[in-house]
């Protein structure tokens, strides 16, 4: 903790609060993206795509999930989808999953969560939509296999969202897929055809 603390307290001479950019940050945002992905620590959306700051708004939770528009009750997915939505107007959403996710990993070996009662509820919002891969194939998925199929799973959810189906149907919104993986960098992109990819830089 302390190294954190240190470059914290070191952060103001560390970058220049002077310049042109970061005067800018001041006035307001105006994030290209909305960036939804797990919270693992190893996971950092501003280093993957080497975002600068207020170039992309971050949603993060246990396993890159989002919640059904009509759950009751408040959400901050919820809250942080239509404020991306409708305040800020991002005019692309990308769902990264990622490899090695411990989220997507437990509904996978089915373990018991009953000492993790909030994670356990959590993770039952993804449940349903991953039963053809988890209860349906005759071969064991693999990892890999879970976490891009809920990765393929959230824009339909999204679209649940009146402000994102709008915006949907006007051609003023774009869905995109990701699968990072932790241990080479490697970023695959969900092509029309439900296939991830790799494409050329």
């Amino acid at each position: 903790m302390k190294a954190l603390l240190d470059r914290a307290r070191s952060f103001k001479r560390r970058v220049d609060f002077e310049s042109g950019e970061y005067r800018r940050l001041a006035e307001g945002q105006y994030p290209e993206a909305l960036f939804i992905t797990c919270s693992d620590s190893r996971v950092i959306p501003a280093l993957i795509t080497g975002a600068r700051p207020g170039e992309i708004f971050e949603l993060r939770n246990a396993g890159n999930i989002v919640p059904p528009h009509s759950r009751p009750g408040a959400s901050g997915e919820a809250a942080t989808i239509e404020y991306a939505l409708e305040v800020l107007g991002v005019q692309d959403v990308v769902v990264c999953g990622h490899s090695h996710c411990g989220a997507m990993g437990a509904l996978k070996s089915g373990d018991d969560l009953s000492a993790l009662p909030g994670v356990d509820a959590w993770l039952q919002l993804a449940r349903p939509r991953l039963a053809s891969v988890l209860d349906g194939e005759a071969a064991a998925p693999t990892l890999p296999d879970v976490v891009q199929r809920n990765v393929v799973n959230q824009p339909a959810v999204l679209r649940g969202y009146p402000a994102a189906r709008r915006r949907l149907d006007e051609g003023r919104l774009r869905l995109h897929g990701w699968y990072y993986e932790v241990d080479t960098g490697q970023v695959h992109e969900l092509d029309d055809d439900g296939l991830f990819r790799v494409h050329a830089a």
